[in-house]
């Protein structure tokens, strides 16, 4: 009997917990590659109907090799800004290039990032002669970066956005 007392409440116990539906978010760009908006700083990676922006200065690329293991540093601030955002639908480079952005999709939840850095890695890239510089690849990594809204926030300790590839 005390067994089916003792089941009978941890169920119980189980079915009254509620844990405020509170949502982790994350999302995985990986798999896409990353885009540019031509008239203006932005970049960035599109994945069906969630977009990873990078609103930097065009100076942090600069089409010079970094030294190795000294990545150029750019803080994440009101200025410099990484933004997460999930639109209505799939969402394509018209919603953030544009100076008018299309009517839809429209932008359902936007998270944007405060504290942080943004490493960026610059190679250069080489003509098939090995010697002709053809561009340059900027390998650009976030690091201990928060993803905040009004209601709920995520954190990566490192999280690697992709390579940027910039023309001479």
């Amino acid at each position: 009997m005390k067994r089916l007392i003792v089941l009978v409440a941890s169920v119980f116990m189980l079915q009254a917990c509620d844990d405020g539906d509170i949502t982790l978010e994350s999302f995985n760009f990986d798999s896409v590659n990353i885009q540019e908006c031509p008239d203006n700083n932005l970049i960035f990676k599109i994945n069906g109907d969630e977009m990873l922006l990078l609103n930097i200065p065009a100076s942090s690329f600069a089409n010079v090799e970094t030294p190795d293991g000294s990545p150029r540093i750019v803080n994440v601030s009101s200025t410099d800004q990484i933004i997460y955002r999930i639109y209505s639908g799939n969402v394509t480079d018209d919603s953030v290039c544009n100076l008018i952005p299309p009517a839809t999709p429209n932008v359902q939840q936007e998270w944007n990032a405060n504290g942080g850095t943004i490493e960026i890695i610059t190679d250069a890239l080489y003509d098939t002669d090995g010697i002709t510089i053809t561009g340059y690849t900027h390998n650009i990594k976030f690091k201990n970066v928060n993803f905040s809204n009004s209601s709920n926030s995520f954190s990566f300790t490192e999280y690697i956005f992709g390579n940027y590839e910039t023309d001479l």
